[in-house]
Protein backbone atom coordinates (compact mmCIF):
# COMPACT_ATOMS: atom_id res chain seq x y z
CA UNK A 1 0.00 0.00 0.00
CA UNK A 2 1.88 3.61 -0.93
CA UNK A 3 1.21 6.61 -2.34
CA UNK A 4 1.75 6.82 -6.09
CA UNK A 5 0.98 10.65 -6.26
CA UNK A 6 0.20 13.28 -4.40
CA UNK A 7 -1.61 16.21 -5.68
CA UNK A 8 -2.14 20.29 -5.23
CA UNK A 9 -4.40 22.90 -6.86
CA UNK A 10 -5.04 26.55 -6.98
CA UNK A 11 -8.03 28.22 -7.41
CA UNK A 12 -8.62 29.72 -10.56
CA UNK A 13 -11.68 31.34 -11.98
CA UNK A 14 -14.58 29.39 -14.31
CA UNK A 15 -17.64 30.17 -15.67
CA UNK A 16 -18.53 26.24 -14.86
CA UNK A 17 -17.69 26.59 -11.35
CA UNK A 18 -21.41 27.03 -9.86
CA UNK A 19 -22.10 29.86 -7.78
CA UNK A 20 -18.70 30.59 -6.83
CA UNK A 21 -17.56 30.90 -10.11
CA UNK A 22 -14.03 30.01 -8.66
CA UNK A 23 -12.53 26.20 -8.20
CA UNK A 24 -9.22 24.18 -7.34
CA UNK A 25 -10.45 21.10 -8.75
CA UNK A 26 -7.91 20.61 -10.94
CA UNK A 27 -4.77 19.36 -8.80
CA UNK A 28 -1.86 18.50 -10.31
CA UNK A 29 1.19 16.12 -9.16
CA UNK A 30 3.56 17.70 -7.41
CA UNK A 31 7.42 16.55 -8.38
CA UNK A 32 8.45 16.64 -4.54
CA UNK A 33 7.74 16.23 -1.19
CA UNK A 34 4.59 18.22 0.48
CA UNK A 35 4.61 19.34 3.92
CA UNK A 36 1.17 18.65 5.25
CA UNK A 37 -0.46 21.09 8.20
CA UNK A 38 -3.84 20.77 9.95
CA UNK A 39 -5.67 22.39 7.19
CA UNK A 40 -4.20 20.18 4.04
CA UNK A 41 -1.09 20.24 1.98
CA UNK A 42 0.82 23.00 1.11
CA UNK A 43 0.16 24.84 -1.78
CA UNK A 44 -3.71 23.37 -2.51
CA UNK A 45 -6.33 25.83 -2.14
CA UNK A 46 -9.91 25.26 -1.58
CA UNK A 47 -12.23 27.48 -3.57
CA UNK A 48 -15.40 27.03 -1.68
CA UNK A 49 -14.58 27.36 1.78
CA UNK A 50 -18.32 26.57 2.97
CA UNK A 51 -18.70 22.85 1.72
CA UNK A 52 -14.98 21.99 1.58
CA UNK A 53 -13.06 24.07 4.38
CA UNK A 54 -14.08 21.61 7.30
CA UNK A 55 -10.81 20.40 9.45
CA UNK A 56 -12.69 16.54 8.52
CA UNK A 57 -12.40 17.04 4.77
CA UNK A 58 -8.39 18.41 4.90
CA UNK A 59 -6.80 15.82 2.67
CA UNK A 60 -8.98 13.73 -0.14
CA UNK A 61 -7.31 10.23 -0.99
CA UNK A 62 -8.71 8.04 -4.56
CA UNK A 63 -7.32 5.01 -5.82
CA UNK A 64 -5.26 4.15 -8.75
CA UNK A 65 -7.15 1.08 -8.91
CA UNK A 66 -10.94 3.15 -8.99
CA UNK A 67 -9.43 5.09 -11.72
CA UNK A 68 -8.87 2.34 -13.29
CA UNK A 69 -12.60 1.40 -13.63
CA UNK A 70 -13.49 3.93 -14.59
CA UNK A 71 -11.01 4.47 -17.57
CA UNK A 72 -12.93 1.10 -18.82
CA UNK A 73 -16.12 2.34 -18.62
CA UNK A 74 -15.36 5.90 -19.46
CA UNK A 75 -13.11 4.98 -22.61
CA UNK A 76 -10.98 8.17 -21.60
CA UNK A 77 -7.69 8.21 -19.70
CA UNK A 78 -7.87 9.69 -16.24
CA UNK A 79 -4.69 11.24 -14.57
CA UNK A 80 -3.57 11.52 -11.40
CA UNK A 81 -5.31 14.21 -9.37
CA UNK A 82 -8.22 14.46 -12.61
CA UNK A 83 -11.14 13.58 -9.26
CA UNK A 84 -9.41 16.50 -7.41
CA UNK A 85 -7.57 13.85 -4.99
CA UNK A 86 -4.27 14.85 -2.89
CA UNK A 87 -3.31 11.75 -2.40
CA UNK A 88 -3.83 8.79 -5.39
CA UNK A 89 -3.34 5.19 -4.06
CA UNK A 90 -2.15 1.80 -4.98
CA UNK A 91 -3.41 -1.46 -3.08
CA UNK A 92 -5.22 0.43 -0.79
CA UNK A 93 -8.89 -0.31 -0.32
CA UNK A 94 -9.88 3.25 0.22
CA UNK A 95 -13.47 2.87 0.14
CA UNK A 96 -13.32 0.00 2.83
CA UNK A 97 -11.65 2.02 5.11
CA UNK A 98 -13.25 1.94 8.34
CA UNK A 99 -14.34 5.74 9.63
CA UNK A 100 -12.00 6.54 12.23
CA UNK A 101 -8.95 4.56 10.88
CA UNK A 102 -5.86 6.25 10.95
CA UNK A 103 -2.83 6.26 8.33
CA UNK A 104 0.84 6.39 8.55
CA UNK A 105 2.31 8.01 5.87
CA UNK A 106 5.41 9.78 5.76
CA UNK A 107 5.87 11.65 8.42
CA UNK A 108 1.78 12.34 8.33
CA UNK A 109 -1.07 10.97 10.60
CA UNK A 110 -4.03 11.03 8.71
CA UNK A 111 -7.73 10.27 10.30
CA UNK A 112 -10.67 9.03 7.88
CA UNK A 113 -13.55 10.86 8.22
CA UNK A 114 -16.32 10.55 5.49
CA UNK A 115 -16.64 9.80 1.62
CA UNK A 116 -16.78 12.20 -1.09
CA UNK A 117 -19.86 13.53 -2.09
CA UNK A 118 -20.41 14.45 -5.65
CA UNK A 119 -21.10 17.96 -6.75
CA UNK A 120 -22.23 20.54 -9.87
CA UNK A 121 -18.68 21.44 -10.52
CA UNK A 122 -17.15 17.93 -10.29
CA UNK A 123 -19.99 17.20 -12.58
CA UNK A 124 -19.07 20.01 -14.78
CA UNK A 125 -15.17 19.10 -14.86
CA UNK A 126 -15.69 16.07 -15.72
CA UNK A 127 -18.27 16.56 -18.71
CA UNK A 128 -19.41 13.03 -18.95
CA UNK A 129 -23.05 12.83 -19.30
CA UNK A 130 -24.77 11.88 -16.03
CA UNK A 131 -21.32 12.03 -14.34
CA UNK A 132 -23.07 12.52 -10.70
CA UNK A 133 -25.80 9.75 -11.23
CA UNK A 134 -22.47 7.45 -12.18
CA UNK A 135 -20.60 8.47 -9.56
CA UNK A 136 -22.69 7.77 -6.62
CA UNK A 137 -24.28 4.72 -8.38
CA UNK A 138 -20.75 3.16 -8.78
CA UNK A 139 -20.18 3.68 -4.99
CA UNK A 140 -16.50 4.73 -5.22
CA UNK A 141 -16.41 7.92 -3.82
CA UNK A 142 -13.13 8.63 -2.12
CA UNK A 143 -12.36 9.10 1.53
CA UNK A 144 -11.76 12.47 2.84
CA UNK A 145 -8.83 12.67 6.12
CA UNK A 146 -8.70 15.33 8.97
CA UNK A 147 -4.89 15.49 9.71
CA UNK A 148 -4.07 14.54 13.29
CA UNK A 149 -0.04 14.89 12.65
CA UNK A 150 1.37 16.91 10.35
CA UNK A 151 4.37 16.46 8.43
CA UNK A 152 5.08 15.71 4.92
CA UNK A 153 4.13 13.39 2.03
CA UNK A 154 5.80 12.25 -1.38
CA UNK A 155 4.82 9.79 -4.12
CA UNK A 156 6.25 6.23 -3.28
CA UNK A 157 5.75 6.62 0.88
CA UNK A 158 4.03 3.35 2.23
CA UNK A 159 1.14 3.49 3.78
CA UNK A 160 0.24 2.17 6.70
CA UNK A 161 -2.94 1.35 8.42
CA UNK A 162 -1.83 2.13 12.40
CA UNK A 163 -5.41 2.25 14.13
CA UNK A 164 -8.99 0.74 13.27
CA UNK A 165 -12.10 0.97 14.92
CA UNK A 166 -13.88 -1.91 16.08
CA UNK A 167 -17.67 -0.67 14.93
CA UNK A 168 -16.46 -1.71 11.31
CA UNK A 169 -18.86 1.12 9.27
CA UNK A 170 -16.96 2.20 6.11
CA UNK A 171 -16.77 4.89 3.97
CA UNK A 172 -19.44 3.23 1.54
CA UNK A 173 -21.43 2.33 4.45
CA UNK A 174 -21.54 6.40 4.74
CA UNK A 175 -21.63 7.03 1.27
CA UNK A 176 -24.83 4.46 0.60
CA UNK A 177 -26.58 5.47 4.03
CA UNK A 178 -26.30 9.53 2.53
CA UNK A 179 -28.06 7.92 -1.07
CA UNK A 180 -30.64 6.01 1.37
CA UNK A 181 -29.34 2.67 2.07
CA UNK A 182 -31.41 1.60 4.98
CA UNK A 183 -29.18 -1.38 5.72
CA UNK A 184 -26.15 0.75 5.78
CA UNK A 185 -27.53 3.45 7.50
CA UNK A 186 -28.48 1.15 10.34
CA UNK A 187 -24.98 0.72 10.35
CA UNK A 188 -23.90 4.27 10.61
CA UNK A 189 -26.29 4.34 14.15
CA UNK A 190 -23.98 2.25 15.74
CA UNK A 191 -20.70 5.03 15.47
CA UNK A 192 -19.94 6.29 18.78
CA UNK A 193 -20.15 9.31 18.79
CA UNK A 194 -22.03 9.77 15.75
CA UNK A 195 -23.17 12.98 14.58
CA UNK A 196 -27.07 13.08 15.38
CA UNK A 197 -28.84 14.13 12.09
CA UNK A 198 -28.17 10.24 11.39
CA UNK A 199 -31.14 9.64 13.66
CA UNK A 200 -33.19 12.12 12.30
CA UNK A 201 -32.53 11.12 8.89
CA UNK A 202 -32.89 7.52 10.01
CA UNK A 203 -36.46 8.34 11.45
CA UNK A 204 -37.31 10.11 8.36
CA UNK A 205 -36.32 7.47 6.08
CA UNK A 206 -36.73 3.88 7.66
CA UNK A 207 -40.30 5.43 8.81
CA UNK A 208 -39.86 4.58 12.56
CA UNK A 209 -38.17 5.29 15.76
CA UNK A 210 -34.69 4.29 15.77
CA UNK A 211 -32.93 3.86 19.17
CA UNK A 212 -29.00 4.36 18.30
CA UNK A 213 -26.07 2.24 19.60
CA UNK A 214 -23.48 3.53 21.68
CA UNK A 215 -24.88 7.27 22.02
CA UNK A 216 -23.51 7.20 25.54
CA UNK A 217 -20.18 5.78 24.94
CA UNK A 218 -17.20 8.00 23.81
CA UNK A 219 -16.33 8.90 20.13
CA UNK A 220 -14.22 6.96 17.66
CA UNK A 221 -14.84 8.34 14.81
CA UNK A 222 -16.17 11.94 13.25
CA UNK A 223 -18.92 10.16 11.14
CA UNK A 224 -20.20 13.45 8.84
Amino acid sequence: MRIISVNVGVAVTAEWAGRLGRTAIDKQPAGHRVPVHLGGLAGDERADREHHGSSDQAVYAYAREDYDWWQERLGRELRDGLFAENLTTAGLDVNGAVLGERWRIGGVLLEVTRPRVPCVVFRNWLDEPGWVRRFTEAGRPGAYLRVVETGDVGAGDEVRIVARPGHGVTVSDWFRARHGDGDALRRMLTVPGHDPHWDELAARSLGEPVRSAGQDEPAAAPAG
